[in-house]
């Protein structure tokens, strides 16, 4: 965004515009021509086929200063292009995409160290022309586990209503491993707080006991675990 000195407000409009990319109204699939009337239902009911597995990580482009939009062009088969790569080399946003990363060959069970395994995504279409766009590169079978078809594990949800003055933009809510690595970060980095008993009297005064953290690492981890593995 080109923002010299970042304070909060920039960072909760960066958060909102995310947010508002999904739950703006939008025409869902098999919805008929109207809008959505339960869009956090029709949102999770595809994407999380599985209890063990409902992280959902978000990523929207394009994303950029205001000033910007004047000067800038898109094309959706470009946008889907930087999307779909986003998606399997498990990028933050559109710069410093890793290109080298790659969907292994099918029927191959060996994926590449940094490819991102999907179990179910969703992309949400806003603008011109939303209707002629092939996604036929997020049905891909190697994209996702094995044990959900592509045709079951992608969605995608499209309106001609451009939003937030972008001519084109698109978002993808994906139940994947994009949040593996940062979870496990942050519960090692809690294990360690924990181990030297940092902050814990402020815990065990209000009733929390040692057991109650030791209950929720072993949730945490059998999370991980599970992502871990797909």
């Amino acid at each position: 965004m080109n923002i010299k000195q970042i304070s909060f407000r920039d960072v909760n409009q960066v958060i909102a515009h995310q947010l508002g990319s999904v739950f703006q109204p939008t025409h869902t699939a098999g919805g008929g021509s109207g809008y959505s009337r339960n869009p956090l239902g029709d949102l999770l009911e595809p994407l999380v086929p599985h209890p063990e597995f409902r992280l959902l990580g978000l990523r929207n482009i394009p994303q950029m200063p205001e000033s910007s939009l004047a000067f800038s062009s898109f094309s959706w088969p470009g946008l889907l292009k930087h999307l779909r790569q986003i998606l399997i080399a498990k990028a933050h946003m559109e710069e410093g995409i890793d290109w080298q990363v790659r969907p292994p060959p099918m029927p191959s069970t060996n994926k590449p160290l940094h490819f991102n395994t999907s179990i179910a995504n969703l992309v949400i279409l806003r603008g011109k022309d939303v209707h002629s766009v092939d996604l036929g590169s997020f049905q891909d079978p190697s994209l996702y586990t094995s044990w959900l078809k592509p045709q079951d594990a992608f969605n995608a949800w499209k309106t001609p209503r451009a939003f937030n003055k972008y001519e084109k933009s698109a978002a993808l809510v994906s139940n994947s491993q994009f949040l593996l690595k940062p979870l496990d970060s942050i519960v090692g980095k809690a294990w360690n707080m924990f181990a030297s008993k940092a902050y814990l009297h402020q815990y065990t005064k209000f009733g929390i006991q040692e057991e109650d953290f030791l209950d929720c690492f072993t949730t945490l981890e059998q999370v991980i675990s599970s992502y871990t593995n797909l």
